[in-house]
């Protein structure tokens, strides 16, 4: 199957865009669309986060469920909404810590392609969603998609920190291999979450291993 995602992941994942479930995936999308639903991120944003941080490049994944799903939102990068749109709770919260853990002040700006550009694999485990109803495309496919990508990147690269936030995204760990990679788990950002996610010191914590690496650090100012 002709899939339009860069080279280099085109390349790493040839194998998965070969198989049943993909196929039965697009052949869900091209159903739900034909039906007049509406479908969050547009088609050509679907695979963003990979566009525009190839295989190569990725020196942190951050691991996010589903895209948000009111107009204008979804963008193909978790937790990034464009600038101009309102800020979602749980990026203002990771925001307010990265405010306090670096002693650096965010603009705002609740686009985060600026990330992604320096090696942020903004990864949804679920890459798209039906308009107005959240984690409606649970189980169509995309979680052995993305779960093969995590498989990939652990398997053939090195020194990767993966932020693992909530009981979801932790629930991935087991396809890391922490010999190889850095695993950082905290409580999910959203404010259901109580504040546990605050005092988790990741962005600091993920600098410091990406120099123990040899790697450049993230400039997390937005």
């Amino acid at each position: 199957m002709d899939v339009k995602i860069e080279p280099t992941w085109k390349a790493a994942l040839a194998g998965e865009f070969e198989k049943p479930y993909f196929a039965s995936l697009v052949r869900f999308l091209h159903q739900e669309k034909a039906q007049g639903k509406v479908i969050y991120p547009p088609g050509s944003l679907i695979f963003r986060a990979f566009d525009l941080t190839p295989v190569p490049q990725v020196k942190v994944v951050i691991l996010g469920q589903d895209p948000y799903h009111n107009p204008g939102e979804a963008m193909g990068l978790s937790f990034s909404v464009p600038d101009g749109v309102r800020t979602p709770p749980s990026l203002k919260n990771i925001f307010r810590e990265i405010e306090t853990d670096l002693g650096i002040r965010m603009s705002g700006r609740p686009n985060l392609e600026g990330w992604a550009r320096q090696g942020v694999l903004l990864l949804n485990s679920i890459l798209t969603v039906e308009a107005g109803r959240a984690a409606s495309h649970r189980g169509i496919g995309w979680e052995e998609f993305t779960d093969a990508v995590i498989r990939y990147l652990s398997v053939s690269c090195n020194g990767i920190v993966f932020l693992l936030w909530g009981n979801f995204a932790k629930a991935k760990a087991a396809l890391i291999d922490s010999s190889r990679h850095h695993v950082l788990q905290a409580a999910h950002p959203s404010p259901l979450a109580g504040g546990a996610f605050f005092g988790c010191r990741h962005f600091s914590q993920t600098n410091n291993l990406l120099i123990r690496e040899g790697k450049t650090p993230i400039n997390w100012q937005l």
